[in-house]
Parts: C-alpha cells; structure tokens; sequence
C-alpha cells in the first residue's frame, strides 16, 4: 500500500472570513517577492502559514500557480522530500515534473539529474509559479539541503520558494542576503501589535474586550497568536473576562499550560479522551484513529474537531487525512503522559500495528520505537532489511538501529551483520567484528526456528555464509590474506547450490586474495567465476562492479584490450538498464577512462571522467567514489596540472576507506609520483619515510607499486645530487621485484620493472644497456601500444632514450609513436617536469571560432565539468562534444587544459 500522505499532502490553506489582515507585513513581503528565497523563520504559533495564505491569496492571479507543501520528519530523506515537491508542483501546474516524477522510482535517486529535469520543466512552464515549503525544520538534514541550495542556485525567473520554518535553515543564507537574493520575515515581524491583538480578538474570536484587557492579553502573550487563539477560547462564554485575564501572570509557559488546561476541561469526556489519546499520531485519518483508540467514531470526530477549530489542520481537500496544529499536540502528549502513563505505549502499539497492516513499514517501526517494544521494533527492521537494501536505504536503518538499545540490536543476527557492515564501509573495522560473534552466537544458541533467531526471512537463512564473506572482508582489509581465503573458503561450504549471491561474493574474495599475493592468472580465472555466480543471482548491480574488478585484473596481467572489451560489453547492459544501476555504469566509466589515460588518449579519458562525473555528483558511487577523484588526478597530472592533481588526490584520500578490494595502489604513492614528477623531492623523500618504504624490503605485490615509486625517488634523487649508493639500492630491489613478477607472470609488471631498470643504467651512463632494457619492456608486453602514459612519465630521460631507440630501430614504431604523441602535447607533464626539449605544435593562428564556440570555450576555462557545461548552455552532452571537437581542431590542440592555454595566448578568452 502506497504511503497516503505523500499524495494528500498538498494544501493551501483557505482564508477565514474575517480573518485580521496584516498590511505591513504584506507589503514586506511584496517588496520581497523577486528574491531567490523568502524566508519565514520563527517559533511555533507566530502565524507563519496564516501569514503566507494572506498573501499568496492576495499576490497570485489567475495566470499564477502555488504548490503548497506541509512538510513531516519522515520527508527529511531525499527520496521522499523530492517526491512531495515534484507531486505538489505537478498538482500545481498540470502537464510538468512528468519526467520528474519517472525519476522517482530510480533507486537510488539520481538527486541532481532529477533536479535539472524538474527545472527545465518548470522553466517551460506559463505564469508565476510559487512552491511554498512549511514546517521546512522537519527536513533540514544536510541531504535535502544540498539539493534545495541546487534547486534554488538554479531557480528560473517566474518560479518562486517560500519556505515557512522553526529554525534557520543549513542554507546559504547570508551569501543569498548579500547579493539581495533573501526576503526575510521574523519572529519579531510577525508579533502581533497592539492593534493587530485587538482587530483578532473582535474580528476573529468575537470577543468584545476593553482596551485594557487586550493590552493585558498582548503583553502577556508578547504577540504570540497561538496563544491569544488559545485564550480566545477560554474566555468564549465567561463572565468574569477582567478577572480571568488578570489572574494570568508569570511566564509563557505556566500562562499556556494554564490556558490549554482550561480549553480542555470545558471539552465533552469523549472529544477529550479522543484528544488525548489520538495525539500519539502525527498524522489522523479515521481508520488509524479507530485503530488507536478502539472506538469506531474516528471519520465524524475529525469532521467536529476541524468544525470547533480545535487546532486541526486539513491536509488534503478531500479531509481524509489531518494534523494537530503542533504546539497543541505537543500539550496533548504532555497531558496524556501526565494522566494516563500507562495508554501510551498502548497506543503506539496500535498505531505500529495498523501501520504493518497496511504496508507502510517505516512508521510501524517508528510507532514500535515510540512503544519501546523493542522487540517488535527488532522484528519489523529485519522484515524491512532486504527492501532498504534494495532501495539504497541504508542510513535510514542505521537511523533505526541507533534508537534500538544495543542489547536489541545485538540479540538480532541480522541487524547485527547489517551493523558490522555499516561500520566496515565508515572504515570502522576494529568494531565490526564484535558485531559479527554477536550475529554467530545468537544463531548457534538459538533453535532453528525459536523467537530468539528473529524474523524468518530469506536473509536469516543464509546469514552464517553472509557472515563468512563479511569476515573474508574484515581480513582483505587488514591485509591478512591467508585468512581472506579462509573465510571465503567457509563461506563457499556453508553457501548451498543454489545460493549464488554467497558463492559469488565467497569467490569474489578468494579472487581477491589470490590478486593480493600477485597469483594474477589465479585471481582471474576465480573472479571470472565469481562474475559468473552473481550473474546467476541476478544481482545486475554487484556482476558489473566485479567486472570492474576483473578488467583491472587483465590490466594487471598486460592485457588492456581483454579489459576494455568486459568494460564497454558492461557499459551496453548498464546503459540498458538505466538509473537502477547507475553505481556500475559511473565504475564502468572511471575504468575506461583509465585505459584511456595509459593508452595516450586523454581526451577520451576525460570525457568518460565527465560522463562519470554526474553520477558522482548524484551520489550513485558510494564505496568507489574515491576512485573517479584518483582518476581525474592522474589526468591532470598527465596534463602538466600540479596542483589540479595533488588536489583531487588528496579528495581520494579523504574518502578512501579500507575494505572491499586490495589497496594495489596507494592513493599516497600516486601522490608521491606526482612529486617526484614535478621535483618535489622533499615531500616524496617524507611520503617514503611516513610510509616506511625501504629499499631492503622483501618483495611483495601489495607493497610493489610503493617499492616501483621509491625506485623512481631514488632514480630522481641522483640526478638531483649523485648518489651511486641509491642507484645500487634501485637496482637491487628492481631485482626483487622483476624476480617475484617473472614468478607469477604478471606481465604489467614486468613492463614498468624493465622501463625503470633502463633508467637505472641510463643514470648510470650506461646508455647502450639501457636502450637494451627499454626493448626487452616492449617486448614483454603482450599488447606494447597500450602503454604510453607509463613511458611518457618519465620526462626528459626517457625521451631521450626513445630518441635513441628511434635512431636505432631497436623498438619498431613503439618509440617513434611515443615521441610524437609528446610532440603533439599529450606529454605536457613531462615536459614541465625536465624540459624534454618537445615542443607542443600548435598552428600560428586558429581559425575564427564561431560565438556559440567561444561561449563553450570560456565555459572549459571553469570549475565545470563537462555535464553541467551541457546543463549551463541547455544542449545535450553530445552536441557538448561537437563544440568541444570542433574547437581542438581550430585551436590544434587535444586536451581542455591545453584549449584553455592556446585560448588565453590569443587572447580568446
């Protein structure tokens, strides 16, 4: 069953006859209509949705349409925040947010593309177009935030965001007020004057008051309407007006109590007990109501309460579902716990129950939790687990779990492994564990079947084989391979037949760990298996990341065109499939744009890097995201950008979290080789000594990418300040390592192993022995054309050894292919590192570049990439490309950061 409130939720309140009109507060916000944002921020009871009704009632004509959207704690995850909005604007404006809407059901929510949908929807749109946000505290998590400061960045001219709230919101609200972009209105503006007080309590409450009284009342209530409605309706039918206005004294607080006591006390038992006892809800409708209490009165009780304007509030047209006004509920609540302690979680219980009944599992477990049955709290999560995980919900789980006790939470297997997974993915892997004997004890204390053991879902079922693939993790992580095979090897005898998610991922690990022992041809043929069992589970989104896996395996063992075909056969089923699998599909990207990069494309490597890019900015990698950041690094390096490398790799670092894969190449040894690159020798000189680098080191593959950078440290420094020593030291672990290769065939080894080696004996001045190892590394490779960023690197003395190599036709047209592709400009980070003497070739002058080509080209000399390039000028990402291409060719350049440099020399830009 569908969550009711979500398509019931829209409302605009209607304007009371009678009611007292505020002019000036009317014209405050008039002024401020034009603005980005108006904002109505104060306490609870000041007016604010009053207030906005007034003035929207007023400001909008017939060709203008309002979304107005009352906001709960359950909209404060993104999914079901951007679902309200887009369903309140549809209702709104008939025939927009259709593709908006389609985007909803994408798991999980592509946040930005859908934003960018909505707002060329809305940017078609006829007329003024107001969405009006109330309770907008409610939902102010960082999430929803980023999207509102997104949407609101973005907003078209007609289209207008009043946003009513408690507290300010996370938003930028001071740059938005220097630029004049806010209207504001305050507490302080929406206190009720003198006047004001006076005109509500003829007009509105029908109260014929002397001017001292309503002076009183003001005073007393400082301005504050919900608590002059309050006392509105305690004076209805008195005598003694003067007296019992002058009784009230003391602060706000005892002068509500009091005044709600007396509103309640001249209420009939049954519409107060009703009250009480219905409060417990957030939302009412009849049938829940009935549930709750036990009556079956509920549909004419509501119809009453909103006739007596007892502070319900419609949230719908058709008056099926409502609200108590908040601060009225809040009392509500504190007078049922005060008289009746023991109903309340009764009814919680009741309403947990109704909610179940009718599929809507997030506030059963919210109502369980109110309850403390933690128990049925338990219960209802592991129920929810595997369609949380579908959906990419995990935060609202661990949201859950940290309301349970943690006794709870470890009595059940399931929400104990879901912990231990949580925390292995925040890096916390020293917690995990204990998590995981918790999952293990329970399962073997309890019987099969007993209450102890939990729901009885598939998920329990294969729990102990979940179990051992989450210890394989634990062990990968920590570097332990040994126990990597041993805990995937159990988890391969407990997983049955038919079990392909647990074979797949036992076998994943066992691939893993033969990948972290160097056993390459192992590691591929296991995880070719393992690709092939979850295929069989029909887990799309976990068989395309293990193809990501398995191509960086073949690139490992010299075979870059087997990893570029598992790559773009990935990317035809991903881009099949669309949104549900968007993680894989940004993966897909990020791996070819590697194969790109070393292939000597970088312009085809930076614009799968742009295509992944807007799947990183929707937040569809998660784990992986790290690795587009190392990506772009490693491409800025390539183009000579310093300081664009250092910076996106220090953004990799901060979001890498040890777990899944081995850490083949260390974020802080890629940063290190940029360094050395650019002859920050001091900095690499601390990487090796922070990392504990030695020359003397026994050879092993999971500390070889750092031993093949301190070769390179080494190799630097001499040529820096001769060392003989460190040239001997290089050449003795380049030995190490070349024999530990030559042992488990991994031939990308061998090629940067030999590459390095010629350097060494160039250093040396043997130049003759170094051309000799430079065309044993080309001979070693199975597929030599795919390394050219490898060699490229290097600089200055290994243009000049393929220079030599060139003259002697000792490597066919491997290095004069090399030498011209650093002619061309692809290797500008060599050339700035030691003056290669290769010049970029460039023509005199370009050719007149159209206006639409010179708005494109001031766009790549931004922060942007190429998706929001696309979004800015409102084209497709393709006919991007074409303005991009044709501009390379005018400009003969190919790469963005050299159009940029080429632009600025002729003063283009």
């Amino acid at each position: 069953m569908a969550r009711p409130v979500i398509a019931t939720k829209l409302y605009v309140p209607k304007l009371r006859p009678g009611l007292v009109t505020r002019p000036r507060l009317r014209e405050r916000l008039r002024r401020g209509a034009g603005s980005r944002l108006t904002l109505l921020s104060a306490p609870a009871g000041f007016g604010k949705t009053t207030l906005l009704a007034e003035w929207l009632d007023e400001t909008t004509g017939e060709d203008s349409s309002v979304a107005w959207l009352s906001l709960d704690p359950e909209d404060s995850e993104p999914a079901s925040f951007w679902t309200c909005v887009v369903t309140a604007l549809q209702a709104a404006v008939p025939g927009i947010a259709a593709s908006a809407l389609e985007l909803m059901a994408s798991s999980p929510l592509p946040t930005e593309y859908l934003l960018t949908t909505l707002l060329n929807e809305l940017a078609a749109a006829a007329g003024e177009v107001w969405l009006v946000l109330d309770d907008y505290h409610l939902v102010d998590t960082h999430e929803v935030s980023d999207g509102v400061v997104f949407f609101l960045e973005h907003l078209p001219p007609h289209v207008h965001v009043v946003l009513s709230t408690r507290a300010d919101p996370d938003l930028p609200l001071s740059r938005w007020r220097v630029r004049g972009e806010l209207a504001e209105v305050r507490a302080a503006d929406l206190r009720f004057t003198s006047d004001e007080a006076a005109a509500y309590l003829s007009q509105v409450a029908g109260l014929e008051l002397a001017p001292e009284d309503v002076a009183a009342l003001e005073e007393r209530t400082e301005g504050w309407i919900a608590a002059l409605q309050l006392a509105a309706l305690s004076i209805q039918g008195r005598e003694d007006v003067s007296s019992f206005i002058a009784r009230f004294a003391g602060d706000d607080r005892y002068v509500v109590d009091y005044l709600v006591e007396e509103v309640l006390q001249h209420q009939p038992d049954p519409v107060r007990s009703f009250l009480l006892q219905s409060a417990v809800l957030d939302r009412l409708t009849a049938a829940l109501c009935d549930a709750v209490t036990g009556r079956d009165d509920g549909s004419d009780m509501l119809k009453a309460l909103e006739r007596a304007n007892l502070f319900i509030v419609p949230l719908d047209d058709r008056r099926e579902w409502y609200r108590y006004h908040q601060l009225f509920a809040d009392v509500l609540r504190a007078r049922l716990l005060a008289e009746q302690p023991g109903m309340v979680p009764l009814l919680h219980q009741r309403a947990s129950q109704w909610y179940e009944r009718h599929d809507l599992g997030q506030e059963a477990v919210r109502h369980a939790l109110a309850a403390r049955d933690f128990d049925r709290a338990t219960y209802l999560m592991e129920l929810a687990v595997p369609a949380i995980r579908r959906n990419r919900q995990e935060a609202m789980l661990l949201g859950w779990l940290k309301a349970l006790p943690d006794e709870a939470v470890r009595r059940s297997p399931v929400l104990s492994v879901f912990y231990a997974y949580m925390l292995m993915i925040s890096g916390d892997l020293d917690a995990a564990g204990p998590r995981l004997d918790d999952a293990e004890h329970t399962l073997a204390v309890a019987p099969d079947g007993s209450a102890g053991r939990g729901a009885d879902t598939a998920e329990l079922r294969t729990l102990p084989a979940t179990i051992a693939v989450h210890r394989a993790s634990l062990a990968q992580a920590r570097g332990d391979t040994e126990g990597t095979s041993r805990h995937a090897q159990h988890a391969l005898d407990l997983a049955g037949p038919a079990d392909h998610l647990a074979r797949g991922s036992a076998t994943a690990f066992l691939g893993l760990a033969a990948w972290a022992q160097g056993d390459v041809s192992t590691a591929v043929e296991t995880f070719t298996q393992a690709v092939a069992s979850l295929h069989a589970a029909g887990n799309l989104v976990d068989e395309l990341s293990g193809t990501v896996v398995l191509a960086d395996l073949w690139l490992v063992a010299g075979r870059p065109s087997a990893a570029r075909r598992l790559y773009e056969r990935a990317l035809r089923v991903a881009e099949a499939h669309g949104e549900p699998v968007a993680r894989a599909t940004a993966e897909l990207h990020v791996g070819l744009s590697e194969i790109d990069l070393e292939g000597g494309d970088l312009e085809a490597a930076r614009r799968h890097l742009e295509t992944a890019a807007v799947f990183v900015e929707r937040g569809s990698m998660t784990e992986s995201r790290y690795r587009w950041f190392v990506a772009m690094g490693r491409v800025a390096d390539a183009e000579g950008d310093q300081e664009g490398a250092i910076s996106r790799l220090d953004q990799a670092e901060q979001l890498y979290r040890p777990g899944f894969f081995p850490d083949i190449r260390p974020i802080a040894a890629i940063r290190a080789r940029v360094w050395i690159t650019h002859g920050k020798l001091s900095q690499a000189a601390d990487w090796a000594r922070d990392r504990g680098v030695s020359a003397t080191h026994q050879a092993s593959y999971l500390r070889e990418f750092d031993h093949l950078t301190l070769v390179r440290l080494l190799i630097a420094q001499h040529r820096s300040h001769p060392d003989p020593g460190a040239l001997d030291e290089a050449w003795d672990l380049l030995a190490r390592l070349q024999e530990a290769a030559e042992t488990t065939g991994r031939a990308g080894s061998l090629v940067e192993i030999r590459l390095l080696q010629a350097l060494v004996q160039d250093a040396r001045g043997d130049r003759p022995q170094a051309l000799q190892s430079l065309r044993q590394a080309w001979s070693l490779a199975p597929e030599p054309d795919g390394y050219v960023r490898l060699f490229l690197n290097e600089g200055a003395p290994m243009v000049g050894l393929l220079s030599d190599a060139e003259g002697q036709n000792l490597a066919g047209d491997h290095a004069r292919r090399l030498l011209s592709l650093s002619a061309a400009g692809e290797g500008e980070a060599a050339g700035e590192a030691g003056a290669t003497g290769a010049q970029r070739l460039v023509p005199a002058s370009a050719e007149q570049l159209s206006d639409r080509e010179l708005q494109v080209l001031r766009l790549l000399d931004t922060e942007l990439t190429g998706p929001e390039i696309a979004r800015e000028l409102f084209v497709s990402h393709n006919t991007l490309r074409t303005h991009t291409k044709h501009i390379f060719t005018k400009l003969g350049v190919n790469s963005r950061r050299a159009a940029v440099g080429r632009a600025r020399e002729l003063r283009l830009i």
